[in-house]
């Protein structure tokens, strides 16, 4: 057995452990079902970019807590930033957004539940990516009012499809596990009891290979859609800025607050 070892962050909002050259990044929000503050995009990019140069870790993988993967971005600091209140961190989303992209080496989510938004659209970035039987996924931007993310607009038609890519993105529907498998979203699904151990076994074997090898073959199957992805942040990000704070993100999350469905027909 390798050297193991631990440390937690941001009031142990974010856990970090290292293992066998194996570093686990598990997100630690479950009463919030793991929705990322500003501390969380902190933390997590800082752990991203610690892994990065460090010698002894050669793969990452990126989990959640309890019965959550990640609810993506915390609905009340979403509507901070459309009031111009938030107080920034020192990454935040975009820095974490940059981060995932030039990632050098390999990342592998182990969606252990329900994921939504970043929750989903990470997995665009994954080099490989298990799922519990019981998860669900689900990209709500159209029911926020607002866009894709992450580069997702990108991504996903190229590793979904044209087609599951839309629907993934435009319907703001559940997607069930197996059809995540099905799409090409995720690698594997696993039984919830196993997922960490089938994560962790396949996380091994690339960490037993050389760091060397495993960056260079990440590198030549990464940079030839480097610039699509690096142009899809600026379009979303432009999108996302028009549609924050416009009457329908507005309804939706007055509709949040009130606990009520969305109404967008009188807006449209």
């Amino acid at each position: 057995m390798g050297k193991t070892g631990a440390m937690s962050s941001r009031d142990d909002l974010v856990q970090v452990s290292d293992a066998n050259r194996v570093r686990t990044i598990r997100l630690n929000r479950p009463q919030a079902k793991n929705a990322m503050n500003e501390a969380m995009w902190d933390a997590t990019t800082e752990a991203l970019l610690d892994a990065a140069e460090n010698p002894g870790v050669a793969v990452v993988v990126l989990t959640g807590s309890e019965d959550s993967f990640s609810a993506g971005q915390d609905v009340i600091e979403m509507a901070m930033t459309a009031q111009g209140t938030l107080e920034r961190g020192t990454h935040s989303f975009t820095g974490l957004a940059t981060e995932l992209r030039r990632f050098p080496k390999p990342l592998i989510c182990a969606v252990n539940g329900i994921g939504l938004g970043f929750g989903v659209t990470v997995l665009g970035y994954a080099d490989l990516a298990f799922m519990s039987t019981t998860a669900r996924l689900k990209c709500p931007f159209t029911s926020l009012g607002v866009a894709p993310e992450l580069g997702s607009s990108v991504l996903f038609p190229q590793l979904l499809g044209r087609q599951n890519a839309s629907w993934a993105l435009m319907s703001s529907e559940w997607l069930s596990a197996q059809e995540c498998k099905d799409m090409g979203l995720v690698f594997q699904l696993c039984e919830p009891d196993d997922l960490m151990a089938t994560t962790i076994r396949h996380a091994e074997i690339l960490a037993s290979k050389p760091i060397s090898s495993l960056i260079e073959c990440k590198r030549v199957i990464t940079e030839p859609i480097d610039e699509q992805i690096t142009a899809a942040r600026a379009r979303e990000d432009a999108a996302f800025a028009k549609l924050l704070g416009a009457p329908a993100n507005i309804e939706a999350m007055t509709a949040f607050a009130e606990k009520r469905p969305p109404d967008f027909t009188a807006i449209d």
